[in-house]
């Protein structure tokens, strides 16, 4: 027991008798799902295939935590919700981080935060490329190994999409956006995915300067992650390329076609679109008047723009959209596809890449991976990668316990599986950790572990 002489909380008043609090409870976390974390790790080799990128400069002798080391306890620390690096000083020593990190829940405490802060400012921006490439195969090994029997011919989906990362400070790369009317970066994210799979897979996170267009990188990533794809899967493994109308540039078009691959992307509007959903939308008026509701129709045609290199199947979706005691709305959409199919099938299958879109919310919200407050653009990009890989663990996570968790986002995961108190108590022989006893998830606790390789008895 602690002699610690700190004067302890007490309330008197609310409660039946005094109660006092006391923070002086040895050998106990608040963190005891990070275990579930390193199992993860364990499984992808995840932050040892990353940190196998890293160059150690520094002199051996005055080594105290190998670079893999603060790599793994970082990122283990932000999929547990702590991604401050000022939070190091008072996690460098919490018991389950240590047992997840170095196997023991005693011994040396981790990495100061000056420890961290310098680890991420040391990567080089060629280390930190490596790192982004290993993240691409990491993602197309577990697309594979979730590949369903007897399915071969199931199409994989390439998703990708831009996000706002406002910035508060001198950052480098931090440009002003005219459209978000605020200074920050612009980051894009990539995934992948089966057909008809509501599971998706981080396979790209890439920080970009404030004022970057959707096509800033797109080519080089897109023609690596095909590559990639085909080398696994062989060369006649189907793939759909989904994109926003941002990414509408002639080049990317004519590259997608070069690769061989589908795609379907979205499109603004012009006269020409316009005269198509016109034709549409008086009978879809009459309709929603009669029955109340949004009526939508669908219709296609050939159509090339004056930069296109040739004509294109474009495919128009008029809808009109009744609201009680405000005025009717028209919502025509255009997307354009080399697709085949019915025009409904195929507008369908783009508006699923808003899933996509749910990926990126979990990864601002419950990681915070906009949380790029260095100085050095290339130690934004080590921040993101490094939430990346935190995002993967829980990807895993999700994909392997096959219960009520396995659609949970992070946050949820979190929450059930990683905040949980337990005491942890270490020996010669074995370490123990007991557990609440009447642990609300007890169960889901047990199978995610089960799922990782874990043994109960």
């Amino acid at each position: 027991m602690s002699k610690s002489t700190k004067q302890s909380v007490l309330f008197e008043d609310s409660f039946g008798k005094p109660v006092h609090v006391a923070f002086d409870a040895e050998g106990q976390t608040s963190d005891a799902g990070v275990l579930l974390l390193a199992a993860a790790d364990r499984k992808l080799r995840l932050t040892s295939a990353l940190a196998s990128h890293l160059v150690d400069t520094r002199s051996k002798g005055m080594v105290v935590h190998s670079l893999a080391d603060v790599l793994r306890q970082r990122t283990f620390a932000i999929a547990a919700g702590y991604e401050d690096g000022n939070d190091a000083a008072k996690l460098r020593s919490d018991s389950a981080l240590l047992l997840a990190c170095r196997g023991s829940s005693t011994g040396t405490a981790l990495a100061s935060q000056s420890s961290i802060s310098r680890f991420e400012n040391s990567v080089s921006a060629e280390a930190a490329v490596h790192m982004g490439r290993e993240l691409e195969d990491i993602a197309v090994a577990q697309l594979r190994r979730r590949r369903k029997k007897g399915r071969r011919r199931q199409r994989i989906i390439i998703d990708l999409d831009p996000s706002v990362d406002p910035a508060h400070g001198a950052q480098q790369g931090v440009l002003f956006h005219g459209f978000y009317g605020r200074w920050c970066y612009l980051p894009m994210f990539g995934f992948l995915s089966f057909e008809g799979s509501p599971s998706q897979l981080l396979f790209s996170a890439r920080l970009r300067p404030g004022t970057s267009r959707e096509s800033h990188g797109t080519i080089p990533l897109l023609r690596r992650i095909v590559a990639k794809i085909r080398e696994s899967f062989g060369p006649r493994q189907g793939i759909v390329v989904r994109l926003d109308g941002g990414f509408l540039y002639p080049r990317i078009l004519d590259e997608l076609e070069r690769l061989n691959v589908r795609y379907v992307v979205g499109m603004g509007t012009n006269k020409r679109l316009q005269a198509v959903s016109s034709k549409m939308l008086p009978a879809l008026r009459e309709q929603a008047k009669d029955t109340g509701e949004a009526a939508r129709s669908f219709d296609e045609s050939q159509y090339r723009a004056r930069s296109w290199s040739h004509e294109r199947r474009v495919i128009t979706k008029a809808e009109v959209i009744p609201y009680p005691g405000r005025p009717t709305k028209e919502n025509p959409r255009h997307v354009v596809t080399n697709l085949r199919g019915r025009p409904e099938s195929i507008y369908e299958l783009y508006c699923m890449r808003g899933d996509a879109e749910n990926r990126i919310k979990e990864l601002k919200c419950d990681l915070q991976v906009d949380r790029t407050s260095c100085s050095r653009f290339v130690a934004n990009q080590v921040r993101v990668l490094m939430t990346a890989a935190a995002f993967v663990l829980y990807q895993e996570i999700r994909w392997r316990v096959r219960t009520r968790l396995a659609q949970a986002q992070v946050g949820r995961l979190r929450d059930v599986l990683v905040k949980v108190g337990a005491r942890i108590v270490e020996s010669t022989r074995r370490v123990v950790l007991r557990m609440p006893q009447h642990f609300a998830f007890q169960e889901d606790w047990i199978a995610a572990a089960r799922a990782l390789g874990a043994r109960f008895g």
